[in-house]
């Protein structure tokens, strides 16, 4: 494995148009910032570089939404999420933002030294624009009705009701979110990144060197190259951005995803003169932090822009964590259904430690994993108090009481001191190589082992017991102990830099030197410590029975946001006409899919009055394994009609879900088929 003489960390730009969240914090910046803070324990040259993207369409969305213009947007979250990683301790170097200036000049000429080169290729094509307002419309921009789920207010890239990513022409009566009026199509030149041209590229550099990526991101990178990549719009028609740095360009931007990942380079020359050795240099380590959502960018095609431009080094590894879900639903922004960090701390002051530690012991490092209020409960109580932080108090506490705060001279080392003081360099391997291969989560794991060794050694020796009997006994147990507190001090900085800097002061030192881990006198003997301070206080019941409760307020909301999303009631009809309606109790007989169709099914019911054949569009959300021997709820006089060369004698009663799920309405309890519903 090559020796790199310097580290380059960066960390995905979060968007600045809201603030950031746990799902955040999990999958991208606490494994970023342990993995900085472990390489400068070890004293390595390593600079840890992230900030605000800045550009794009949702910061335009949430400016018109806000009645405020996109700086002023921007401004407020730049300043929210900045603020937020501070307080949790995410140790960047520079947190710099796409709005200034050094990182326009840097886009600019990343772009120009491109098209210099011809690397671009330059197409025409037909995009929707808006006549009244004179602009053309980015996807988010064109709003009309799914041709899925009949969502009237889908957006030209995706229903946000059922999920199908669209294109803006597949949406019916599309109009602009600007004006409200039907677009035109109207002709726009653009450039593209040829990606197609570098799969060849791509194959070596990735499938072949570089196999010891993480499994989800080597996985999906190699899906992507063996669908074939194709060419990627560069710029856009928008007037927020980096403007297109090209006389032939007025009035285009450069697309935000072009330009955002410019943004480690131009917050590197930010922060220091001698960037270059940083960017430029094969004897630099540059590894990307990422969630799953941007592997495709920095696995793919910023390696190819940086190989265009021909200066830059590539990364060396990009680990990707899948999602963090929240009380096992998917976290979302836009319904409110997250743990904010800036609301966090104000309900947790002081506890940052603890949802670092629950975040990383709970990361999401190989798939999609779920984010509990009763879990953090459990793992405060359980591990962080019940284990870490009764191991120090009672050694701190007993150093006070018999040997007045002062570390005290050992005697003789049994067997049983000598596993423990063995054991600490041990455990220093086990983190290095966890931290190294980017398992943070076992890394942790190791590192509290140290702390539950500690915790057995004073209950299996006693040394309240004892010290009336054998006090040199007791001073060895002490000296042992504390050496135990001074490696846990260095051990957890990573992890949980607050504590591990309450624990130095606790322990008067002012050790940070990783490689000073396994020294079994890293406190000298008559060394003077601090009095004792709780590491961590227990979380009580009632504070997680308040954060459940948010949530639920949250889900309450968006039901309401629903309800008031949901069709009017049609037009009345008298009762003359609802007693025509017959419709009867039947059971499913036999099931199976309609060939050749994604929705249909072809029911055999028992209707009580016959055996019939229904269609139903419901294949997508039953199986037909589900169906079989199930009564369902069936309008049997219903006009017969042929549908895929299958005469159907029905139609099977369901209720459609907010994301077009639809579900089968069937009596509480076993009813003769035939029973009528009135």
């Amino acid at each position: 494995m090559k020796n790199f003489q310097r580290y380059l960390i960066t960390a995905a730009l979060p968007y600045a148009n809201g603030p950031v969240h746990i799902g955040h914090l999990a999958g991208v910046y606490i494994p970023a910032d342990i993995y900085s803070r472990y390489l400068r324990l070890k004293k390595e040259d390593v600079i840890f570089v992230c900030g605000s993207d800045e550009h794009g369409v949702p910061i335009t969305i949430r400016a018109q939404k806000e009645g405020k213009t996109p700086q002023e947007i921007v401004d407020k979250y730049h300043s929210i999420i900045k603020n937020s990683f501070a307080e949790f301790g995410i140790n960047f170097d520079i947190y710099s933002r796409t709005t200034n200036s050094v990182h326009y000049e840097t886009a600019s000429n990343f772009f120009k030294t491109i098209f210099e080169k011809n690397g671009f290729i330059e197409k025409t094509t037909e995009n929707f624009f808006d006549e009244e307002r004179q602009q053309f419309l980015a996807d988010r921009y064109i709003i009309g009705t799914c041709p899925r789920c009949g969502n009237e207010k889908a957006y030209g890239d995706q229903c946000e009701k059922c999920g199908t990513s669209l294109a803006p022409s597949e949406l019916l009566n599309p109009h602009s979110a600007l004006s409200g009026k039907p677009p035109i199509l109207k002709s726009t030149k653009h450039w593209y990144l040829p990606l197609d041209k570098f799969e060849n590229f791509l194959k070596k550099w990735i499938l072949e060197e570089h196999q010891e990526w993480k499994p989800n991101v080597y996985g999906q990178c190699k899906s992507w190259i063996d669908s074939g990549l194709q060419p990627r719009a560069v710029s856009r028609d928008l007037n927020w951005g980096v403007p297109l740095p090209i006389e032939e360009g007025k009035g285009k931007v450069l697309y935000v995803w072009f330009d955002a990942p410019i943004g480690y380079i131009s917050a590197t020359k930010e922060l220091t003169e001698d960037w270059e050795k940083y960017w430029k240099s094969e004897d630099t380590k540059l590894v990307h932090f990422i969630g799953k959502d941007n592997i495709v960018f920095h696995c793919i095609i910023f390696p190819i822009m940086l190989k265009m431009e021909g200066s830059y080094i590539l990364p060396e590894n990009v680990p990707a964590n899948e999602f963090l879900n929240l009380e096992g639903e998917k976290i979302s922004t836009s319904q409110n259904w997250a743990v904010w960090l800036h609301e966090y701390l104000e309900d947790f002051p002081q506890k940052q430690d603890v949802l670092r530690y629950v975040l990383t012991a709970n990361a999401p490092e190989t798939k999609d994993n779920d984010f509990t209020w009763k879990d953090f409960q459990a793992r405060n109580n359980s591990e962080l108090v019940a284990v870490l932080g009764n191991f120090v108090n009672r050694a701190v506490v007993l150093t006070h009481k018999y040997f007045e705060g002062k570390v005290p001279q050992y005697d003789s080392f049994s067997d049983y001191d000598k596993e423990v003081l063995t054991s600490f360099s041990q455990i220093k391997k086990n983190v290095e190589e966890n931290i190294e291969n980017f398992h943070f989560r076992e890394a942790l794991k190791e590192a509290m082992n140290l702390a539950r060794i500690g915790n057995k050694y004073l209950a299996d020796t006693e040394p309240w017991k004892i010290v009336k009997t054998d006090f040199l006994r007791v001073q060895t147990i002490l000296y042992i102990s504390l050496q135990i507190c001074g490696n846990l001090s260095l051990l957890f900085e990573p992890f949980l830099p607050f504590t591990a800097a309450k624990l130095r002061k606790m322990l008067n030192s002012n050790e940070i030197n990783w490689e000073n881990i396994g020294k079994e006198n890293l406190l000298p003997v008559n060394h003077q410590i601090e009095t004792a301070e709780l590491l961590f206080a227990q979380i009580e019941d009632k504070e997680i029975e308040k954060q459940i409760e948010k949530l639920h307020f949250a889900k309450q909301q968006r039901l309401q946001q629903t309800a008031s999303q949901v069709k009017s009631a049609k037009q009345n009809i008298s009762y003359d006409d609802f007693q025509k309606i017959d419709i009867r109790v039947a059971t499913v007989l036999k099931a199976e899919k309609v060939a050749k169709t994604k929705k249909l099914l072809q029911l055999t019911l028992d209707t009580g009055i016959d055996t019939r054949i229904v269609v139903s569009g419901i294949a997508e959300s039953y199986s037909p394994e589900q169906l079989i021997g199930k009564q369902v709820v069936i309008l049997v006089n219903l006009e017969p009609r042929e549908i895929k060369g299958i005469t159907s004698q029905g139609m099977i009663l369901t209720a459609e879900g907010q994301n077009g799920e639809l579900c089968l309405l069937s009596p509480e309890k076993l009813f003769m088929n035939g029973a009528e519903i009135k």
